[in-house]
């Protein structure tokens, strides 16, 4: 269907069908992103890209986060299971970027958890241009602030890593982390699309890890935080899915990242998670690049398109009439992955602006939910029973839980 938000023309897309004409066959039309305010001032005027790379980074982060709930279990104390997940994935993505976890000065998590939330507020400004001096909303104020302590924070880590990098110790090529890559990449390289010098100044650097923190640390720990939560509400997909653990895993000391190709279960519990919670469910919204007739209707150049993602996961014609329950066994009939080729399941997006950083995504979300699984039983405070827990969510850019998930720890030995 149309709709105009302001000045703003919109397409909503809410089927796998309407999805693969306009991100499918139509792809290289619906390739761009249109500009709004957040990006403009938390991207550095929309010069944010999506890369991320990995390393061997995360193993000390999850045998700390192991430890720790070892000792929550003896005590039999009440787990921030939100907190705790939001603290290792920060850790590990620091770890890969930096080079090392940073301290108080360096608060990336509560940080973007407040860029996500702004983003995600319907703002005025981007529907209705001549509206954006006026700041009615007390967006724009809220994003200068938000960019500002991003800015400070990227501006020490590469001040930092330029000193370090003048002095003798200076990383040899395979201890580089990522900003020291970024650093190397500083003079001018041929474009091969379209033939232009383009050069990686200060400002394409922040931008570009920007997206690398919001990505890994907003999106993994947004998806970790759904999947404890139902493995919780539904004891029976826990059960199967630690006997699946205990089997393939064994008395290994932590599930590797080997070992996550094996674990058919824990694959089909995460597809069936993302399809009845996905991190964002309208996606990033896409904008067409030129005039089209799809399907007999006239679309616009700047024509934005939503894609209803939420709604794809509900819908009796794909899942059948039991796409209210939770069953990650519907996945062993249906051969459905997480590239969205049919697009069913495309939590990461599909076509050109695919997340190319799916593959680490995954990768950090099972190695913390298969050891996190592997190696405790969980149960909710007060008596509470696993029907009742709250799953609510907060609206925004993402929806993450509306409350904190709260648990207690018991160690399988």
């Amino acid at each position: 269907m149309s709709i105009r938000l302001g000045s703003v023309q919109f397409v909503i897309v809410s089927s796998p069908d309407a999805a693969k004409l306009f991100l499918g066959t139509h792809d290289t039309v619906f390739a761009s992103r249109p500009e709004i305010q957040a990006t403009k001032y938390l991207a550095y005027d929309n010069k944010a890209m999506t890369f991320a790379e990995y390393g061997p980074y995360w193993r000390s982060e999850i045998g700390l986060m192991v430890e720790e709930m070892k000792a929550a279990s003896k005590a039999r104390k009440v787990v921030n299971l939100s907190e705790t997940v939001s603290s290792v994935i920060e850790g590990m993505v620091c770890r890969m970027l930096f080079g090392k976890k940073y301290d108080d000065r360096f608060v990336f998590k509560t940080v973007i958890d407040k860029s996500v939330e702004a983003t995600g507020t319907f703002n005025l400004a981007d529907y209705v241009p001549m509206l954006a001096p006026f700041d009615l909303q007390g967006i724009t104020k809220c994003l200068k602030s938000l960019s500002k302590e991003l800015d400070e924070m990227f501006e020490i880590l590469i001040d930092e890593h330029e000193k370090r990098n003048q002095t003798s110790e200076s990383p040899k090529r395979d201890q580089m982390d990522f900003i020291d890559i970024l650093l190397s990449l500083k003079h001018e390289y041929s474009n091969t699309h379209d033939e232009q010098s383009y050069t990686i100044d200060r400002s394409n650097m922040k931008a570009i890890l920007l997206d690398m923190v919001a990505g890994a640390i907003g999106t993994a720990k947004i998806s970790i935080e759904w999947i404890l939560s139902v493995l919780i509400k539904h004891p029976r997909v826990m059960k199967e899915l630690q006997k699946e653990l205990t089997t393939m895993v064994g008395d290994k000391p932590m599930v590797e990242e080997n070992d996550l190709t094996k674990l058919k279960y824990l694959h089909m519990v995460v597809k069936e998670t993302f399809r009845l919670y996905p991190v964002a469910p309208l996606l990033i919204p896409h904008q067409s690049m030129e005039d089209i007739v799809i399907e007999g209707f006239d679309i616009p150049k700047k024509t934005r398109v939503l894609v209803n993602y939420w709604a794809f996961g509900r819908d009796p014609k794909v899942w059948s009439d039991n796409w209210e329950e939770f069953l990650p066994e519907r996945f062993l009939e249906k051969e459905i992955d997480f590239r969205g080729h049919d697009f069913k399941l495309i939590q990461f997006g599909i076509g050109r602006r695919g997340c190319p950083g799916m593959n680490l995504g995954l990768l950090n979300i099972g190695l913390v939910v298969s050891n996190m699984i592997r190696w405790f039983n969980w149960e909710l405070p007060n008596g509470m029973s696993p029907s009742d827990l709250d799953m609510k969510e907060k609206f925004g850019l993402s929806t993450p839980r509306a409350k904190p998930l709260l648990a207690i720890p018991t160690y399988r030995a």
